[in-house]
């Protein structure tokens, strides 16, 4: 699909336009698509990128969640991209779902020299050849703008917490481990630990309590250490 002997070439800049990629034997455009499940179809995204030109066998896909990047298909999408490629996807939630893992890869493709053009968003379309420093303006207004509504979901996501937690609360909903309730026959058997007439593990199995939770409770009722009774 790909010729696997392609090399780097440092001063490339960004890939221009369909025809130029045509002229240029060492750089390619590729195309991503991606559906969070198994059920959905992915022709929507793969028509809009071969309409935009790029080449059906060059168009990597995944039926998988947005969550992370542990994707088949991306990964092996990012195998193959070289310095001076070009990445089409049709909007920009296909990468991910994570807006901070978004603007993380994004930074990614950019510092290895890779240009984004993300079809739902026509400033990434624009051609700069000759004047790199547009694309890289507008990667980096792009950058920051996935950095602020990352910085907003992360809020939002901490708000929410904060809202839920406070309601439960006023329901009566206790958060942390569940309080472990004191046997009724308790200071009945621990008489007998410290009368040595039964050990602390004898205890244990009539109290039907664990090892951690009998030390833990038997310091909070008596205090001392664990080492005086056996």
């Amino acid at each position: 699909m790909v010729n696997e002997n392609r090399t780097d070439f440092p001063n490339s800049g960004a890939v221009n336009s369909i025809k130029s990629l045509a002229g240029k034997a060492e750089a390619k455009i590729f195309g991503y698509a991606r559906v969070s499940s198994i059920d959905q179809n992915l022709s929507r995204q793969t028509d809009a990128l071969m309409k935009f030109g790029v080449a059906k066998e060059d168009i990597f896909t995944d039926k998988r969640s947005g969550k992370d990047f542990e994707r088949e298909g991306y990964l092996d999408l990012k195998k193959r991209l070289r310095r001076g490629d070009t990445l089409v996807i049709k909007e920009l939630d296909r990468l991910g779902r994570s807006k901070e893992m978004v603007k993380n890869e994004l930074k990614w493709l950019k510092e290895n020299g890779i240009r984004v053009k993300i079809l739902d968003i026509p400033t990434t379309l624009t051609e700069t050849e000759g004047q790199d420093w547009v694309f890289d303006m507008v990667f980096n207004i792009l950058i920051e703008v996935m950095s602020s509504i990352a910085e907003e979901e992360r809020l939002m996501i901490h708000k929410r917490q904060s809202e839920g937690i406070a309601s439960a609360r006023e329901r009566g909903v206790i958060f942390g481990r569940p309080m472990i309730v004191k046997p009724d026959n308790y200071e009945e058997v621990m008489e007998k630990v410290f009368s040595g007439e039964i050990t602390a593990v004898g205890a244990m199995k009539v109290l039907k309590l664990k090892r951690g939770t009998f030390y833990k409770m038997r310091k909070t009722y008596y205090g001392g250490d664990d080492a005086d009774i056996n």
